[in-house]
């Protein structure tokens, strides 16, 4: 498979994960729980990069707002 259609279907997830190492190394250097941190960076960074790529918003607000809004109604 070319770089260029491996790009093109997981260029988000590339990028995230790339982007979420990077910090994940600054914070990497110093023991244990920056590794666990490290870990979760690089996770956030996949999760985001695979929501670029399914063209689906990067934090979905608006059904946060509404699952809220429908769980916490003041009367029902």
């Amino acid at each position: 498979m070319p770089w260029r259609e491996i790009w093109e279907s997981h260029g988000g997830r590339i990028a995230g994960v790339a982007f979420g190492f990077i910090l994940g190394i600054i914070y990497l250097i110093s023991g244990f729980w920056d590794m666990l941190f490290f870990a979760l960076v690089v996770f956030i960074g996949y999760t985001l990069g695979g929501r670029k790529d399914a063209q689906a918003p990067l934090f979905p607000w608006r059904e946060l707002l509404e699952q809220l809004s429908a769980r916490w109604r003041p009367f029902k």
